[in-house]
């Protein structure tokens, strides 16, 4: 990764850059579910881009930076797999040119 893009997370000597939202990864993992499941359609790069960020803003965030300790995920299994396939439907039914 270029210093330059990763400099725009420090403020002198604290890095920011490793803080990330929780939900990320999770809803990365729903949405290779989702478009398993509901395989016919065929979505571009940029569909698959816009279902993720729909879905991340649907949700609540819930920001930790490496190596916190998280006792409990307030966002349920389900609210995001709900997210994603709400998301899915949304970019499917309009897609964008």
């Amino acid at each position: 990764m270029s210093s330059i893009y990763r400099d725009k997370y420090k403020i002198g000597n604290v890095d920011f850059f490793n803080i990330r939202n929780r939900n990320e990864g999770r809803v990365i993992k729903a949405l290779q579910e989702v478009v398993q499941k509901k395989s016919g359609e065929l979505l571009t790069g940029k569909d698959l881009q816009d279902i993720y960020a729909l879905a991340l803003n649907a949700l609540p965030s819930r920001y930790a930076q490496r190596g916190t300790i998280v006792l409990r995920d307030s966002v349920t299994k389900r609210e995001i797999y709900e997210a994603v396939e709400d998301a899915y439907d949304r970019v499917v039914a309009c897609p964008k040119p």
